[in-house]
């Protein structure tokens, strides 16, 4: 063996032995800035297990299955699911330039001497062309990185399907409620058309103003216009909650005009450590470790860079005698790059990888500020909405008694009928807004569901 083979099986050895230093800096998770307890909420709650599903979050059979009909067919679910199979890919990619790539070579080359002669030469084998060693850890660097983005993709994933259940049960809540103020503004209806035919008759008979007949018109003609507002609007939810699901909404799946919360009440006292569970913020956080590998890349930049380039196979100076005994043999060239001058780039560019770790981490914490804010938001929608709902149903009651007594004061002609029309247009808005705060008590349950990352635990 000669001293030049023996020194290159030991370059060799040596890059083996040195494979798998990193250049990149020990990342530690920021401290959450945020409190360890939510506004009003006491720690009685622990992170541990399993955070709930959203088949036992939902409780309504139709919408549990309109929800399953979105997850197999919405196209933005899809693409974030074909999202991940595309960094998975690139995750590949940069995988596999850690290990050496091999190749089928057969060549010829025929050239004049100096003599006049033609000279020949054949070879075929195997070659491995520009294999990087990897001393410093530049391209284990590039591979850690790429896999916390894939990683990332799948975290956004989840958080995609997390905001469509949501998006779905508050489509699908939204929908319920129309429903029940189109049946509201049906009855009222009936109810201004009624009277628009005593007032009417009254005024034929001497016993009604023009005045009375002219206002029992107008709420009359207000009530058909409401009506046609509400049968849009139902139209709307119904596309909206189509686009969602992706297909048809079969009409077994509708929710009636009902008032019954089809989920599971949230428990008291939630500590803050759950949101690290959102997808969105464990994202974030793989991002951050994406941003850090990127140094280490950086870093090893700095350092030499070596590859080897190898052969093995036959050579002959005949074709026909490729393959024959003798003819066999290797060639190995390794080769060192050491940066010199390269006007300041590899110092910007691990200044370019430092800022974005830096951003990374900032847009981490941001995250979590965010989700802090989203789930405080709804814990105080959640105080306040049963009173101001118990506060509302009592207007309700009150105003349907002062419709009855005004309208029963008007036929014994006590009151004027301006009393009674008041007293019509007042309940109306009342029960509208009656349930348009049940829809807001129902939805801020979703919107806590999702604040919480999709679930929760006891």
């Amino acid at each position: 063996m000669s001293d030049t083979r023996f020194f290159s099986l030991g370059a060799l050895a040596a890059a083996a032995l040195m494979a798998g230093c990193s250049m990149t800096p020990t990342l530690e998770r920021p401290v959450a800035p945020v409190p360890t307890t939510f506004p009003g909420q006491p720690a009685s709650v622990t992170a541990s297990g399993p955070v709930q599903a959203w088949e036992s979050f939902i409780t309504d059979a139709r919408l549990r299955e309109l929800v399953a009909l979105a997850l197999k067919n919405n196209r933005d679910l899809r693409v974030a699911t074909l999202n991940i199979e595309q960094v998975r890919a690139q995750y590949q990619v940069r995988r596999a330039d850690q290990v050496p790539t091999v190749n089928a070579s057969v060549a010829g080359n025929r050239q004049p001497t100096a003599s006049g002669d033609i000279s020949s030469t054949y070879t075929a084998g195997l070659a491995m062309a520009s294999w990087e060693l990897d001393f410093f850890g530049r391209v284990a660097s590039l591979k850690d990185a790429a896999l916390a983005q894939f990683l990332a993709s799948e975290e956004a994933q989840r958080a995609v399907q997390t905001s469509l259940v949501a998006s779905v049960a508050s489509s699908w809540l939204g929908l319920q409620t129309d429903e029940a103020l189109l049946a509201l503004t049906q009855r009222t209806l009936a109810t201004r058309e009624d009277s628009l035919r005593l007032t009417k008759l009254r005024f034929d008979n001497g016993a009604a103003s023009a005045l009375d007949l002219r206002q029992a018109e107008s709420l009359t003609a207000a009530a058909r216009a409401t009506l046609a507002q509400q049968r849009r609007t139902i139209a709307q939810d119904l596309n909206a909650l189509t686009l969602l699901v992706g297909q048809e909404v079969p009409a077994n799946l509708l929710p009636g005009a009902g008032d019954v919360a089809p989920f599971q009440p949230v428990p008291e006292g939630l500590p803050s450590e759950l949101l690290t569970r959102r997808a969105d913020i464990r994202q974030a956080e793989q991002q951050m470790v994406a941003a850090n590998a990127n140094i280490g890349a950086a870093r090893a930049a700095f350092f030499p860079r070596i590859s080897l380039t190898a052969s093995v196979g036959t050579v002959s100076n005949e074709l026909s005698g490729l393959f024959k005994d003798g003819s066999w043999g290797f060639s190995l060239a390794p080769q060192a790059l050491l940066p010199i001058f390269d006007m300041g780039r590899n110092q910007a560019n691990l200044d370019s990888a430092k800022v974005g770790r830096d951003i990374a981490i900032a847009q981490y914490e941001k995250a979590i500020q965010t989700a802090f804010r989203e789930v405080a938001d709804a814990l105080a929608g959640r105080a306040t909405l049963g009173e101001q709902l118990s506060a509302q149903e009592a207007q309700a009651q009150a105003e349907t008694d002062r419709f009855r007594l005004a309208e029963l004061r008007y036929r014994n002609g006590v009151a004027s009928y301006l009393d009674v029309l008041d007293a019509q247009r007042s309940l109306f808005a009342t029960q509208q807004a009656l349930a348009q705060i049940r829809l807001a008590q129902q939805q801020n349950q979703v919107a806590l569901y999702k604040a919480l990352g999709g679930g929760w635990s006891e």
